[in-house]
């Protein structure tokens, strides 16, 4: 009896963390446009919310946080000035919901991470790189919704990526087998070696010029990494000078770029923020204030969906007092 209870109380725990401006414009160029009766155009804010319940309510987790980009230049600007400068700038009418999105979070009790100088690609994997550290639950699964691919480098053991597509209703949950999956054998922690040589117009990273993806997954594959690679074509190796030559001498005069364009796209696990697992402990949606925050922009069909849930709950947890005052 002890030891099951022992095994019980081991029992592997959830975070889900959310990556806020990711999520935002696949919402917003994922829906129609949809405005409240005051013109307010709340799109982003109604599809931000479909997929955050759908991953509550799939993943029941113990913990969530949510994430956000900082406005302004991050050190990958002050490395590299024209990094995404060819990505046409967002609408207002995007922008100008971040705040409602924010705003309802609040009233969700969901605590937000952003720092300054930093992507929210960064913070995301330094709250998740630190959360089996900080608590005392070391093999805490930890799974990021995102929009963003760029995230598929932080998947691991623990952690794992999901995706909404097609409009918010498909998704997929990306653990180690399906990253190497999508990208024909490289493995989540080789992605930033693969941007190193094949580059992100995305972002304007630009890589090894003339290299692309299926070159640079076969170079990946072989070497195994950015580094490997050429200490093989600096002590040219016969394995090194199998490569093409017109190939080879790309790789060898841009050199520096490919290395740069690996830090660029390379995800930072140490950003300086102040972070505590617990604060981000979830007790469940309060009825109050959650109807409350919905009904400022008239999310009736969210409200309803929520409370039929709520009765669901009750009637299969008579015994759980909990259901009457808390959703998911």
């Amino acid at each position: 009896m002890e030891i099951e209870k022992s095994l019980e109380n081991k029992k592997k725990k959830r975070f889900l963390v959310i990556d806020g401006n990711a999520l935002i414009h696949r919402a917003y160029h994922g829906l129609p446009p949809l405005t409240t009766k005051k013109g307010e155009l709340v799109n982003a804010v109604y599809g931000f919310l479909l997929v955050f319940l759908k991953a509550l309510k799939q993943f029941q987790p113990d913990y969530v946080a949510a994430v956000f980009d900082f406005p302004g230049p991050t050190f990958r600007h002050k490395e590299f000035k024209d990094y995404k400068a060819k990505r046409p700038k967002a609408p207002d009418e995007l922008y100008e919901q971040i705040p409602r999105i924010k705003q309802i979070l609040r009233a969700f009790n969901v605590p937000i991470f952003e720092k300054q100088g930093f992507e929210a690609d960064d913070i995301i994997g330094t709250i998740s790189s630190q959360a089996p550290q900080k608590q005392i639950y070391p093999d805490i699964e930890t799974i990021i919704i995102t929009g963003d691919l760029d995230a598929l480098q932080l998947v691991n053991k623990n952690t794992k990526v999901f995706i909404p597509r097609r409009g918010l209703k498909d998704t997929i949950l990306y653990d180690q087998e399906k990253v190497k999956e999508r990208y024909q054998g490289i493995r989540p922690e080789q992605l930033a070696d693969l941007k190193g040589l094949k580059g992100d117009p995305s972002d304007n990273i630009p890589g090894v010029l003339g290299i692309g993806e299926k070159t640079a997954i076969a170079l990946i594959k072989e070497f195994g990494s950015l580094e490997n690679l050429y200490n093989e074509l600096d002590k040219k190796t016969e394995r090194a000078e199998k490569i093409k030559p017109s190939l080879r001498q790309k790789l060898i005069e841009y050199r520096e770029q490919a290395f740069f364009s690996k830090m660029l796209t390379d995800i930072k696990c140490n950003a300086p923020i102040d972070f505590n697992l617990k604060d981000c402990q979830w007790k469940g949606l309060d009825k109050v204030k959650a109807i409350n925050a919905l009904k400022r922009f008239e999310f009736h069909s969210i409200i309803k969906r929520l409370l039929t849930q709520n009765r669901q709950n009750k009637e299969s947890n008579d015994n759980d007092n909990i259901h009457n005052r808390r959703l998911f």
